[in-house]
């Protein structure tokens, strides 16, 4: 496995002609690489920051095994590799000269890269955050359901929204990939964000859904304030933006948890979310 075995590029429709296959194979591994691209595809290669994106395809005899995307300044995304692939991508990222502020990738892929990556450029890793990929089985609907109703959001809505994104950032302890108008404006452009209402039409939670792409769509961002958690409405709205999803002929319903609370994995297994995969999410000295 060499570092020149992997092809690199800023162009958005060169990548995906190379590996657009390969992340269809398996939509549920892949869905941030497949939602991302879908929304560079349609809204422009600075909709994630003011630098381009970068692309990298692992080909072998012909045939990509693997990929991985950043969007400046954030960290980078990768497919799963074997040891010694990571160890590939290590030196070839340490050879371009990039600087990589962290990595998101499955467990062991993570946990490889980072080795790797100390290796090559002596960069030390921070463990920021273990999570958990769910796909969707059977949906079960949360009983006795909280008084109310779900409502799709509108424009009316958008200033709420941007409100409601910086503050779920900031429970989570994370930064935006995009600005919280330019996400707000990008989901209600397609109905992708969905309230919880009390019976007097006050919002109390929200649960938003990525642009369908390969047939997969992943549940996010779920919010509820602090002072309102506790009375089932992160339940009630997520488990009806899944049944939305699946109403719409889509099947492969997928959605991310923070291993490190186990109220959101108790309540997304109770609704009928079943694990695919471990991920790791590590910040690099640079």
């Amino acid at each position: 496995m060499r570092p020149d075995d992997w092809y690199v590029t800023e162009h958005l429709d060169g990548f995906l002609s190379r590996a657009g296959g390969f992340l269809r194979s398996r939509p549920d591994l892949h869905t941030v690489h497949l939602s991302v691209t879908e929304m560079l595809r349609t809204r422009g290669p600075r909709t994630y920051g003011d630098e381009p994106p970068l692309f990298g395809v692992l080909e072998q005899d012909g045939e990509v095994r693997a990929t991985y995307f950043r969007t400046p300044p954030y960290r980078l995304n990768v497919t799963p590799l074997t040891p010694a692939e990571a160890d590939s991508l290590a030196a070839h990222l340490a050879a371009l000269g990039h600087p990589q502020p962290g990595i998101i990738g499955t467990r062991d892929t993570a946990d490889a890269f980072i080795a790797a990556w100390h290796r090559h450029t002596g960069a030390k890793a921070t463990l920021r955050q273990r999570q958990r990929l769910y796909r969707l089985g059977m949906l079960t609907a949360p009983s006795p359901a909280p008084e109310g109703r779900p409502r799709v959001a509108d424009t009316g809505d958008r200033e709420q929204l941007i409100r409601w994104y910086g503050e779920f950032l900031g429970a989570i302890g994370d930064h935006a990939a995009a600005d919280a108008a330019t996400w707000a404006d990008a989901r209600i452009s397609y109905g992708g964000l969905t309230f919880w209402e009390t019976p007097d039409g006050t919002p109390v939670s929200m649960a938003g859904v990525t642009p369908a792409v390969a047939g997969q769509v992943r549940v996010a961002p779920v919010y509820t304030p602090a002072h309102l958690r506790g009375r089932g409405y992160a339940g009630a709205v997520t488990a009806e933006v899944s049944r939305s999803v699946l109403t719409s002929g889509i099947r492969e319903v997928l959605i991310f948890t923070d291993l490190s609370n186990p109220t959101s994995n108790g309540l997304y297994r109770r609704i009928g979310y079943r694990a695919v995969a471990d991920f790791a999410v590590y910040d690099l000295s640079t």
